[in-house]
Formats: C-alpha cells, sequence, structure tokens
C-alpha cells in the first residue's frame, strides 16, 4: 500500500497512467462536460459522480497527450502544434477536426489582419 501522506517521493507502479503527482482542482470542467454530454444523448442532469469519472478521464488524456508531445519535442528543444498532430495521427476523426480548426485560426487570423489594415487606411484618410 502507497502512503498518501509520503508525497511525490513515495514509489508507484511502473507504467501508471499518472507519472507525477499533482494537485489540480476538481469540478473546473463540470459544467462544460455536463453540456457535453446533453449534447451526445445523456441526460440533462447527469450524476454528479459520473461527471467527475467523465472529466478525470478527460484531464488523463489531454495530460499524456501533452507530456507524449512534450517527449517528442524535447528531441529537437521545441514544442509544435505538429507535435501534438503526429500523436492523434491515427485517429483520424481528431486529426481531421484538429487540421480544420487550424485552417480557421489561420483564416481568421489572416481577417483580422486585413481588417486592422482597413481601419488603419481609414483612419489616415480622415
Amino acid at each position: 500500500m502507497i502512503n498518501p501522506a509520503a508525497g511525490p517521493s513515495s514509489k508507484s507502479k511502473a507504467g501508471s497512467s499518472q507519472p507525477c503527482e499533482t494537485k489540480r482542482k476538481r469540478g473546473v470542467f463540470q459544467k462544460d462536460l455536463q453540456r457535453m454530454m446533453y449534447g451526445f444523448g445523456d441526460d440533462a442532469n447527469p450524476l454528479p459522480e459520473t461527471v467527475a469519472l467523465v472529466e478525470d478521464i478527460v484531464v488523463e488524456y489531454v495530460t499524456d497527450l501533452a507530456l507524449n508531445a512534450l517527449h517528442i519535442g524535447s528531441k529537437r528543444g521545441t514544442l509544435t502544434v505538429e507535435d501534438f498532430l503526429y500523436q492523434i495521427r491515427k485517429d483520424f476523426p481528431k486529426l481531421k477536426r484538429c487540421t480544420e480548426l487550424l485552417s480557421m485560426q489561420k483564416e481568421l487570423k489572416q481577417a483580422t489582419k486585413a481588417f486592422e489594415v482597413d481601419e488603419e487606411k481609414l483612419a489616415s484618410i480622415e
């Protein structure tokens, strides 16, 4: 049995999905997850235990994804978007959605930049 009071220096199982034990604030994503769960067919007010479990799963997935991307990026000395895309390369729907969102972000950035240039031209004319 692992002594929880022993802190981070206590031994953990090899291959554990939680490489570093850090305290995190629980319930941060609760309302968002409830809405998402309802949108995907769950009850409008799911059990709090269910929402907490889904939150734990999501946080663990995102943490593992970020740590793996960081590991890949550390070989080059920098962390890039491509490191994350490499992590999800075998999950085609996620990869497609991410590339779609990245292209939309680029388009929005260009549109915003063009709008700012137009405003500057109008200000200089007046």
